[in-house]
């Protein structure tokens, strides 16, 4: 895959067409937008790899912000550079602002009407349901690399945020730590094998 930004006008548009569409019809928070980020990048498009997808996912996640609009940014920024981010932060934050700003305008009648309120709590149970489908496809991901140390740390994180209730932040920083000393490990015994 060419890891060199594309940059063309039909690009542009097309960028900007699936990050509206996502964020336009995407309800219930940034872990929702990732499965669908996914199946359109990275199996319809084919613009990044899945393993990238759990990368870019990653560092949304870590950084401080909207994961959606987090997530729009890093995977714009790798498909198209620069434009490529400020075409996803303005096709990501502009289908909650218009919807936003029509709703403010009914507010009261959106509030206590019941019709409304049922529907919302079915949304609840839908993103219940996208979100298992986040963990356990990005959970996949992880057991198809083979390596021991992610699957640990996926187990921990769990562990230290359900049953310890340690804060997140805490566990963020620590798997970023150990990723990076792995990471920096694996590079360092790849230099030093001797090359056939």
């Amino acid at each position: 895959m060419n890891t060199e930004p594309v940059k063309s006008k039909g690009l542009y548009w097309k960028l900007f067409w699936a990050t509206f569409r996502l964020s336009a019809f995407t309800f219930g928070g940034g872990y929702v937008i990732v499965p669908l980020m996914r199946r359109e990048f990275v199996m319809h498009l084919h613009w990044i790899e899945d393993d990238e997808m759990l990368d870019l996912t990653a560092i949304a996640q870590s950084t401080p912000g909207a994961m959606a609009v987090n997530a729009s940014v890093l995977v714009g920024y790798r498909v198209a550079g620069i434009p490529g981010a400020c075409i996803t932060v303005l096709a990501t934050v502009l289908p909650p602002f218009l919807i936003l700003s029509v709703i403010s305008l009914f507010y009261a009648q959106f509030r206590d009407n019941w019709v409304v309120n049922l529907v919302l709590r079915g949304m609840q149970a839908g993103v219940a349901a996208v979100i298992c489908d986040v963990v356990v496809s990005m959970s996949q991901n992880i057991f198809k690399l083979r390596r021991i140390l992610p699957v640990i740390m996926l187990a921990g994180a769990f562990a230290a945020s359900w049953l310890l209730d340690i804060n997140v932040v805490l566990i963020i920083l620590l798997c970023a730590v150990i990723g990076a000393v792995d990471t920096w490990h694996r590079e360092h015994t790849k230099k030093e094998e001797p090359k056939p």
